[in-house]
């Protein structure tokens, strides 16, 4: 191996904790990540000190530069820990918010392919086949993610592992009530000695039920969710930039009226100040609500959609880069229309 990359994977070992790295391997595992990348945590300190140089040199070393040497270097290292330790932290926080989108895929497509699996080892049960060869025999391509992981269950148990452990392992990986369930159902028919080929079709035909009876619910509410993503990206920017305008008009009216009094009456009963409220707060307030309401309306959606919160994690970026776009469109299209006003 390169000793480059070699250097770069024992640096990144050194930035994980022994005690965190069984969970760490465990949550990549459900991303279908099967090592954890040490390599990449070794990249990412250097590319966050990069980019934390360029952040000191402009903005920070400028400022500190006059300090006596021993403030300075205090300073510096100081400043420069907490900045790459920002940026770190801004890194992993994306991307745990990306795996978190790819484990909930993972996991929707392995309850979707269950039903088919789980058909095709109830035929070879009925075949003559005992169960353990009837998982492996079950596996075909077109299951992908379900594949795989039977694969691994089937490569435990011929290793000696007990069949309902390496299954127990295999539910436990991923937050899925339904595969767990499943899973839990089959390893009681196989501890009880009992007929396990009803238990899977009765299993088979509950979860085809549950899929069409969710599709059907999705089906029922759709109006509802186009009418809140509506909300969100049309509606609520067109709001906001109106109301932005709004308060320019307000701005300029005041301004002239304010100078109106003062150039009219020298008392101070009549004393008219402008609106003291600079636009660009406004902006800033409206981003940031804009970035609320679209977090929190595609939970929402995703409650209503999927019955949990986070299938809509994927729905965010949609709604707010396009309720972001509506408004700064919107906006300078209405300045254009009622900037030529004049009280």
């Amino acid at each position: 191996m390169n000793m480059n990359l070699l250097f770069l994977d024992e640096f990144g070992k050194a930035f994980i904790p022994k005690k965190i790295r069984p969970g760490l391997g465990k949550y990549l595992g459900k991303a279908g990540i099967e090592e954890v990348p040490y390599r990449f945590f070794g990249i990412l300190f250097w590319l966050t000190a990069v980019v934390t140089y360029f952040i000191y040199l402009p903005l920070i070393y400028p400022v500190i530069k006059q300090k006596p040497i021993i403030v300075f270097f205090i300073l510096t290292f100081v400043l420069w820990f907490i900045v790459q330790a920002l940026i770190a932290v801004l890194v992993v926080v994306s991307l745990s918010f990306y795996l978190n989108i790819r484990i909930y895929k993972r996991t929707k497509i392995l309850e979707d392919m269950l039903p088919d699996y789980l058909t095709l080892v109830s035929t070879n049960l009925k075949g003559g086949m005992n169960f353990e060869k009837s998982l492996w025999s079950a596996i075909k391509p077109e299951f992908s993610i379900l594949a795989r992981e039977i694969g691994i269950v089937s490569k435990r148990v011929a290793t000696g592992n007990d069949v309902t452990e390496a299954l127990g392992e295999f539910a436990e990986k991923y937050s899925s009530p339904v595969l767990r369930r499943s899973i839990d159902l089959l390893k009681g028919e196989i501890q009880s000695g009992g007929k396990i080929t009803g238990v899977i079709d009765n299993l088979v035909l509950n979860l085809k039920k549950t899929k069409a009876l969710r599709q059907e619910m999705t089906a029922a509410t759709l109006t509802y969710m186009i009418f809140m993503a509506a909300i969100v990206i049309f509606i609520m920017p067109a709001l906001f930039a109106l109301s932005k305008q709004l308060l320019g008009i307000i701005m300029k009216f005041t301004a002239r009226v304010s100078t109106s009094f003062q150039s009219a009456s020298s008392s101070s009963m009549f004393n008219f100040s402008s609106a003291n409220i600079n636009p660009s707060d406004f902006t800033t307030f409206s981003i940031v609500a804009i970035a609320i309401i679209s977090i929190f309306s595609s939970m929402i959606i995703s409650t209503i959609e999927k019955g949990d919160i986070k299938g809509g994690l994927k729905y965010i970026p949609m709604f707010f880069f396009g309720a972001l776009i509506i408004y700064f469109i919107l906006s300078a299209v209405l300045g254009s229309m009622i900037g030529s006003i004049v009280f």
